[in-house]
């Protein structure tokens, strides 16, 4: 049976700006910088935010009201228009649905898959809650099984079991630490060299 093509893309540092990071300049505390460029572990990045949340009682709002300023990275809309006239475009991501909605709607309402957060009476965030474990991995496994080829694309530890599991994977603007550590995949900096490599994978 012939295949169908679907590209999966991972969606901070890829498509639009960090948002940990841009909260971090806004509030002034560099341990939000951390992201999963840094640190592996998803569960501890993630315990490590929240707690910072809390001891400097920045709840939800705070965040959005940071979110509603970022706009997608230059030359990413066009990119992803271009990409979806051509294919099927899933974006698997890590951020959690109370973040992504503004954004989405710039990006023209993409297909994205995340998680959620828990949210208390006073509008603090007081959990994460993981639509499901491993999940950019998982989805790939089952986009897989309905016979489909897969493409993904990533910059961060988190994309690297998602890229690992696809036909094909492309890292895009990772640092040095993700593309040492993972030299099978190849690298992009430019929008227009990873849609030249994802064309050049495209089952047509």
């Amino acid at each position: 049976m012939k295949q169908q093509t679907i590209v999966t893309l991972d969606l901070e540092g890829v498509l639009v700006p960090e948002i940990w990071i841009a909260f971090a300049e806004k509030t002034g505390i560099d341990e939000l910088k951390l992201t999963t460029r840094d640190i592996p572990d998803y569960d501890e990045l993630m315990k490590g935010r929240l707690s910072i949340l809390n001891k400097n009682s920045l709840k939800l709002a705070d965040i959005q009201a940071v979110i509603s300023m970022l706009t997608p990275l230059e030359g990413a809309k066009a990119f992803l228009d271009e990409l979806r006239s051509i294919t099927q475009v899933v974006i698997l991501s890590d951020t959690f649905q109370e973040f992504a909605k503004p954004l989405m709607k710039q990006l023209d309402w993409p297909t994205i898959f995340c998680h959620d957060l828990e949210i208390n009476e006073e509008g603090s965030v007081i959990n994460y809650r993981l639509r499901q474990p491993d999940q950019k991995r998982k989805a790939v496994a089952s986009f897989r099984g309905l016979n489909y080829h897969v493409i993904a694309a990533g910059d961060s530890y988190n994309d690297t079991t998602m890229l690992g599991e696809a036909d094909k994977g492309f890292l895009f603007r990772s640092p040095d630490n993700v593309k040492n550590e993972f030299p099978q995949f190849k690298s992009a900096e430019e929008y227009v060299d990873l849609m030249r490599m994802i064309r050049s994978e495209l089952i047509v």
